[in-house]
């Protein structure tokens, strides 16, 4: 297992694959298990690390994870696999924007995919939220960009810069969601509705 993991550490490296940072991972994965997360949906599977990750976080987590590009699907399967955890993840292979997961309510989405995207993937998805659910959101930092957009030469990042800006202004300013902001990692966030704003979500203090 270990092992594995490693390898898909060693894999992403090499073929430029953006995993999740270990910052971000190990505050997710004590969000878990402080408030008893059991369903999870994955927006992003890549090679399967996160997913992976969250599910060995504790014993009752099963995770549902969408991937739509095809050499990513396969590596994560294998990757999945080797761990056995084929029994508690379920990976999709389609665009999320495509996939209907009617009958399906999650306690915890994660958003990890197309950062263009982000809005749509929350409008979306936030259907699927089982009460007191929460979606976390990862690279709203963008590798410090977002932060030092005078850095930015290529016109497709800064592109990209200022959607996840937007998607940023989405969170401030959605009336049906409460949403705190972390410095960890490449900046994470947590949006829970807004009546569940007096309930307690441990580890978000």
């Amino acid at each position: 297992m270990i092992d594995t993991i490693r390898d898909m550490e060693r894999y992403a490296e090499a073929n430029n694959v953006p995993i999740i940072e270990r910052d971000s991972i190990e505050f997710i994965n004590k969000f878990i298990q402080l408030n008893g997360t059991k369903k999870i949906l994955e927006i992003g599977t890549a090679i399967g690390y996160s997913a992976i990750l969250m599910t060995l976080s504790s014993p009752d987590v099963e995770v549902t994870t969408i991937e739509k590009d095809e050499k990513r699907y396969r590596e994560a399967i294998k990757n999945i696999k080797e761990c056995e955890l084929d029994k508690r993840i379920e990976v999709v292979f389609n665009d999320a924007l495509d996939v209907n997961l009617s009958g399906y309510k999650f306690d915890m989405i994660f958003i990890d995919a197309a950062k263009g995207q982000y809005i749509k993937y929350f409008e979306k998805f936030a259907n699927y939220l089982n009460p007191k659910g929460v979606i976390i959101t990862d690279n709203l930092k963008f590798h410090g960009l977002v932060e030092n957009k005078d850095r930015i030469e290529s016109k497709n990042v800064k592109g990209l810069v200022e959607k996840i800006e937007k998607y940023v202004d989405y969170l401030k300013t959605n009336d049906q969601f409460v949403t705190k902001f972390f410095d960890v990692g490449d900046g994470l966030s947590v949006s829970y509705r807004m009546e569940d704003k007096n309930e307690e979500f441990q580890g978000l203090n």
